[in-house]
């Protein structure tokens, strides 16, 4: 299974998956960032550079920028590493059901960008990562795998997100590498029912 990575930022998921040996074939990168020179001679590193964000930021014409450029490595299987922009219908079109991210959080609980000053706030004990499937409506598509952090007493916002970022490491390798083993993302379904014999009219 031929994996696209995007990302935006230090590059740290990709290095992990890279590491890991994962079958990527091209990473993606929406501003210049370190992600862009991790890959070396293992897979291209391509910058579909975003050019604006203000408002007047075509976010379904980028779209399609991204989706050709996965397009044109016969990306079977698309894993958002930290990828900075929230991408249209475009992409759900061309590889719905495909599409990977992580969050930290055990999802539902504390959705959207501030998920880990926002458990520390609401005081729970217990926090985590999830690895979900992506979906138009952010951080709401099917969760595949999740796993507990505890919040220590001592924790502020850079110590618990970086406790969560060494789970999100393995986590997220392990649910893709699984992924690529069997062959798809969610179970496929089953066979339907067959359908009853017609009752005979008497």
């Amino acid at each position: 299974m031929r994996v696209g990575v995007l990302a935006s930022g230090s590059g740290t998921l990709l290095e992990a998956m890279l590491a890991a040996e994962l079958p990527v074939v091209v990473v993606i990168a929406d501003r210049p960032c370190r992600a862009l020179d991790l890959t070396g001679r293992r897979a291209p590193a391509v910058l579909v550079e975003r050019d604006t964000f203000g408002t007047e930021f075509d976010r379904d014409a980028y779209t399609r920028l991204v989706v050709e450029s996965l397009d044109d490595h016969d990306v079977e299987l698309v894993v958002s590493a930290g990828f900075g922009t929230v991408l249209g219908q475009d992409l759900q079109d061309a590889f719905g059901g495909r599409i990977l991210n992580t969050h930290p959080s055990l999802l539902p609980a504390f959705p959207g960008w501030h998920a880990v000053p926002a458990a520390l706030d609401f005081g729970v004990k217990v926090t985590g990562c999830t690895v979900h499937v992506m979906t138009l409506d952010v951080d709401a598509g099917p969760i595949l795998a999740q796993e507990a952090v505890p919040v220590l007493d001592t924790d502020d916002e850079t110590t618990l997100h970086e406790r969560i970022k060494v789970v999100e490491r393995r986590l997220y390798i392990d649910t893709i590498g699984a992924i690529i083993e069997r062959g798809y993302v969610l179970e496929p379904p089953g066979p339907e029912d067959p359908a009853p014999d017609p009752v005979e009219q008497s």
